[in-house]
């Protein structure tokens, strides 16, 4: 826990200070060799291989864009190269001069012999793919880990979740009021306790409304706290993080 408050602390400084910043990437450049040979499936080359230098990028990106609220670091860092990455490879597709998409393949064989435009799955990629599904079979685990963390399980959310009308509109105002005071946030992570008072006072919803509902809140809150990049993307399709959402 200390070397994470710690590492916290470097990185803070790190967007104050390029000097800083430096030293960071260069005292984690095994983190940062280790998440591009995930990528690539071989350790990276220096010099050689263009990954790493992308990957070191991405890394001081994830330095400069980092915000406490939005928990450990590492995760973030490690989703920033992996992003980055996918990014390079699909370019590097787009600009390899191996052969045309509308020339046919020569194999001999009637069956492949038409356009390699054809047989390339309509807007599919395989290495993004593949990527997400594991980025996402991993954030499920950590996610877990930290529901277990508060004493939860994804079946007590499941249960928890509030149905359709007036109590799933006071829960999606309570969860706007709390993004808007990412204090609330850090006192969850930091006590293991839901702020109900003052999330019943600044919401306007009533605290047995959210006492009823607390393992959905906690859930929902814990995922906008500890980079759960995956999870909050689709979170977003139903909580508020702008205005009040009455």
């Amino acid at each position: 826990m200390k070397r994470d408050r710690d590492l916290v602390a470097r990185v803070l400084a790190a967007k104050r200070d390029p000097r800083c910043a430096d030293d960071l990437v260069r005292d984690y450049l095994p983190f940062i060799k280790a998440e591009t040979a995930k990528f690539m499936g071989r350790s990276p080359q220096p010099g050689r291989d263009d990954e790493l230098g992308i990957a070191m990028y991405a890394f001081h990106e994830a330095v400069l864009s980092y915000d406490r609220v939005r928990g450990a670091f590492l995760p973030l860092a490690a989703t920033s190269i992996r992003n980055r990455l996918i990014d390079f490879v699909r370019k590097e597709r787009r600009h390899a001069d191996v052969v045309s998409l509308d020339e046919g393949r020569q194999t001999g064989d009637d069956e492949d012999d038409r356009p390699l435009v054809e047989t390339v799955a309509s807007g599919r990629d395989e290495i993004e793919e593949r990527q997400t599904r594991e980025a996402s079979r991993s954030e499920i685990v950590r996610f877990g880990a930290e529901l277990a963390s508060f004493g939860l399980t994804f079946l007590d959310v499941s249960e928890n979740c509030p149905k359709q009308g007036r109590t799933l509109e006071a829960c999606q105002r309570v969860l706007g009021f709390a993004r808007r005071n990412p204090e609330l946030l850090e006192r969850l992570v930091e006590t293991g306790k839901l702020p109900v008072s003052e999330l019943a006072r600044g919401s306007g919803v009533e605290r047995k409304t959210i006492e009823r509902h607390r393992r959905y809140l906690v859930a929902v809150l814990l995922a906008f706290t500890n980079g759960f990049e995956i999870i909050r993307g689709h979170l977003r399709k139903i909580v508020p993080s702008g205005g009040d959402a009455r």
